[in-house]
């Protein structure tokens, strides 16, 4: 789940850019920057608007009717229990993002679908998930995890996991939900790069090597389950430096440089990049220090 757990996308008090943070990476940032350097720029240093998505906000939902239905003692955890929560954490997810209650009026992606049927879509992935798990058969111990994990003269990586489960024997599990569809084979790098980092960050501060890296389509009801080794978490973690390392030398030049391909299409920020005729907008002052961390003058 990509979340909370990146670098922010708001506009905070300028008063606070003067104030260098703590240099972080997280494993969408990490992917953006491996997308496209200047895609990672606008969302992480410029910060750059984007409208919302009503498949973002769909998984959104999910992942938080997922996560309450753990809430619920074992023999309760039933799929119409699941869909039972639905409208009130649709209700909670628009009292705490208003933005998404456009995404149904005019100029919205949604604007064509009532709220009920797009809700049914919800409630159409959430009973997939029942055909994968059965979570009265589940006790996690951890669920929207934040994990945090310093890296000796490199970043402090961090991420959001939707759920951490523990056998009795101290076996970890790592589970995320998406609620796409499952990559086509031999393009599993991007998620699996994704689960390493998590296992990477599990292992580093627990140290215990995870047993089982899980990921859940509820799209196409498909599960990507990975066993970690020592060696493949420790290419993980040389490829993360690799990446903050390029994303210094960015930083340092001042250039941000765009990488065009097939996800161009999804892109939010066309008029304001080079491959698309536009001129990339002044670094915001203060930005490189107070939203990467780095002691570098935009």
């Amino acid at each position: 789940m990509t979340t909370t757990a990146d670098l922010t996308t708001g506009s905070p008090d300028p008063a606070t850019e003067r104030v260098r943070s703590r240099p972080a990476l997280s494993p969408s940032r990490a992917n953006d920057f491996l997308q496209c350097p200047l895609l990672f720029r606008y969302r992480t240093v410029d910060r750059l608007p984007e409208p919302p998505s009503s498949a973002a906000a769909r998984g959104t939902l999910v992942h938080a009717v997922l996560d309450r239905l753990y809430d619920a003692p074992l023999g309760e955890r039933t799929r119409e229990a699941a869909l039972a929560l639905l409208p009130g954490e649709w209700d909670r997810l628009v009292d705490a993002e208003p933005r998404y209650a456009r995404l149904f009026t005019e100029g919205g992606d949604a604007a064509e679908q009532p709220v009920d049927r797009w809700l049914d879509g919800a409630g159409k992935l959430l009973g997939t998930y029942f055909t994968l798990e059965d979570p009265n058969r589940l006790q996690p111990e951890a669920r929207e995890l934040r994990l945090e994990s310093q890296l000796d003269d490199g970043p402090l990586l961090r991420g959001i996991v939707d759920r951490l489960d523990v056998a009795p024997d101290g076996a970890i599990r790592v589970v995320d939900y998406k609620t796409g569809r499952s990559p086509r084979p031999g393009f599993e790098a991007s998620a699996l790069f994704q689960m390493r980092f998590y296992g990477l960050v599990v292992w580093r501060e627990r140290g215990v090597l995870p047993k089982m890296l899980q990921l859940v389509y509820l799209g196409d009801g498909q599960v990507l389950r990975a066993e970690p080794r020592e060696r493949e978490l420790e290419v993980t973690e040389s490829k993360v430096r690799g990446i903050w390392d390029a994303v210094e030398t960015s930083a340092r030049r001042g250039e941000f440089v765009p990488k065009r391909s097939k996800l161009c299409g999804w892109c939010a920020h066309q008029a304001v990049c080079p491959e698309f005729g536009g001129t990339p907008p002044p670094i915001p002052e203060g930005a490189l220090r107070g939203r990467l961390g780095l002691d570098i003058q935009a």
